[in-house]
């Protein structure tokens, strides 16, 4: 049996021999390989398969049905997990970063991984992507859990907005006091600081803040996670609104219908071309004077209600 030797790896070693080391060198790839830090990984399954696919190209005779042999599992299976349509079970965990040839911090991230995947609702993703956050050793990581956190407060984009329309130093009091419902003077502190990470303000030679063109992407591996905390924040504001607002400065409507699959499809086009709209309006105002919030809804308050007539119990 030819004798394996390892090469170490950003995800700890992995065994060749010495003709799969030669395809190593000849391709470049023991210094640069493609397969990324695990702790940049918000899917353990996607994970699996870029390792699987970097052992493919390593060399073309690795299979599924291999992985299967040493994990113990039918490569059906396999595919499965590695397409996301299957999950791996909990006592399998520990095959699988044992496997991976994991270190023990690295088995804990995907242990994590594995939990966060299989979480049932909003609640548990949001607790445990943010433990996943916790592993900041890297760049990547630490820009995403920025981002994130611009998400969690409704007042960040406010500020970004208020700042877009006067030039801004230090006074955080009248910042504060600008936003509606006001904050704090420590939370517009907070906010001012979070945009200048994130690189969507910067400083002038006065030391006014200007609104630069970056804009917070959502990647999307924690999209719906940030998106939905602030449309849940978004939501509490316009309820406050309707108490605290006079009515010739806000506009509050709503119609409860009756629709089906389609009339429902076609309601969303029609939120979808107001967005649209709206934006263009924004766009093209060239005095503007205050920062507005603008949520569009739709949501079932019955469910899908057969043809069959009321049966009485």
């Amino acid at each position: 049996m030819t004798k394996k030797s390892p090469i170490i790896h950003k995800i700890g070693p992995i065994y060749c021999t010495p003709a799969e080391i030669r395809v190593y060198l000849a391709h470049g790839r023991v210094r640069g390989i493609s397969l990324k830090s695990i702790y940049t990984y918000y899917d353990y399954r996607r994970f699996i398969s870029d390792f699987y696919q970097e052992k493919k190209a390593l060399n073309p005779n690795y299979s599924y049905r291999y992985i299967a042999g040493k994990v113990g599992i039918d490569h059906a299976l396999i595919v499965k997990i590695i397409r996301g349509q299957r999950h791996i079970s909990g006592k399998m965990v520990e095959v699988f970063t044992a496997f991976l040839g994991l270190s023990n911090r690295q088995r804990e991230y995907f242990r994590l991984l594995v939990t966060f995947g299989k979480a049932k609702n909003n609640d548990d993703r949001k607790y445990y992507f943010e433990k996943l956050l916790a592993f900041s050793e890297i760049s990547e990581k630490q820009i995403d859990s920025t981002q994130y956190e611009y998400y969690q407060r409704w007042y960040y984009t406010a500020i970004r907005e208020i700042l877009n329309i006067r030039p801004f130093k230090d006074n955080y009091q009248w910042l504060a006091e600008t936003v509606h419902p006001s904050i704090s003077v420590v939370e517009a502190k907070r906010a001012v600081r979070l945009l200048e990470r994130l690189g969507m303000i910067t400083r002038d030679d006065e030391g006014y803040c200007r609104l630069t063109e970056q804009f917070v992407t959502t990647g999307e591996n924690w999209q719906s996670i940030a998106v939905r905390s602030f449309q849940k924040e978004a939501c509490k504001l316009a309820s406050q609104a309707i108490d605290l607002v006079p009515r010739d400065e806000r506009d509050v409507s709503t119609v409860s219908v009756s629709l089906n699959e389609d009339g429902v499809n076609r309601v969303k086009e029609a939120l979808a071309g107001l967005r649209r709209e709206i934006i263009e309006i924004a766009a093209s105002c060239q005095s503007v004077d205050r920062a507005c919030q603008v949520n569009l809804q739709l949501f079932p308050v019955s469910k899908i209600i057969g043809d069959k007539p009321e049966e009485h119990s």
